[in-house]
């Protein structure tokens, strides 16, 4: 393998990314740590330390958009039935949850700092959904702040609720 300048490999970056990453981990066993491309590589590295979170914030948006829909549009999707299926979703989405948390136990400590985060993804959602069965999103005033708690939506029984 040829030696390449460290401006040559910060370019293999955004060309070559699997080249890159394997010119690094090289230069890294050899111990050649002046011609690693450090910018990049550590911003991979926080990357990867927040992919799990960043799964962990998608299924409490998808936890926080099924309440919501449970709250406030059961009347709209069929009532009872409708229900059933989100809090089905609520389920499965704090299971993957708590596998996330066995497997990543630091993760259990970021995620109630991430409701709001997670409350934006949830409005996307919402919005999608409404414009999807053809009603106009802006009619709904879906809060622009969270409605839950971090421990509603981790703990709230919706099979309580059912009528």
């Amino acid at each position: 393998m040829r030696t390449l300048s460290k401006e040559e490999l910060k370019r293999l970056y955004d060309e070559d990314f699997p080249l890159w990453a394997e010119i690094n981990l090289q230069l890294l066993k050899e111990k050649a740590y002046d011609l690693v491309d450090w910018e990049n590589l550590l911003e991979e590295i926080e990357d990867m330390a927040n992919r799990h979170l960043d799964a962990c914030i998608s299924q409490l948006a998808r936890i926080l958009e099924h309440l919501y829909k449970w709250d406030n549009f059961r009347n709209l999707a069929g009532g009872e039935c409708a229900g059933k299926d989100w809090i089905k979703s609520i389920r499965e989405a704090r299971d993957e949850i708590k596998a996330m948390f066995k497997e990543y136990p630091s993760l259990k400590n970021k995620l109630p700092l991430e409701l709001e985060r997670a409350w934006i993804r949830a409005q996307v959602k919402l919005r999608k959904w409404l414009l999807k069965n053809d009603y106009e999103p802006d009619e709904f005033n879906i809060p622009e702040k969270c409605p839950y708690t971090y421990e509603e939506a981790i703990n709230r029984d919706l099979k309580k609720e059912l009528k």
